[in-house]
């Protein structure tokens, strides 16, 4: 985290921003209530469900709400030299 950011969207933010750590919680729902029957860990997964494939880290823009992946930040910052 380390690393300058820089909105996507509005392009002029580089101070305000939100990090989102995402941590996938694996559940069995009963499908009439919607209530949580069983609940996993990763390492304990069946056959018929996959394990979570997205991002760890999402980052929002604190000026423009904008959410998305971290690099996509990472990235505007590394093509957008700041201006003096």
């Amino acid at each position: 985290m380390n690393t300058p950011y820089l909105c996507p969207s509005c392009k002029s933010n580089r101070t305000r921003f939100a990090i989102v750590d995402q941590a996938p919680v694996y559940v069995k729902l009963n499908p009439e209530s919607g209530e949580a029957v069983q609940y996993y860990e990763q390492d304990e997964l069946d056959l018929f469900h996959m394990p979570y494939r997205g991002s760890v880290r999402r980052v929002q823009c604190g000026v423009c709400g904008l959410i998305e992946d971290e690099q996509t930040f990472v990235t505007m910052a590394r093509n957008h030299p700041r201006r003096v």
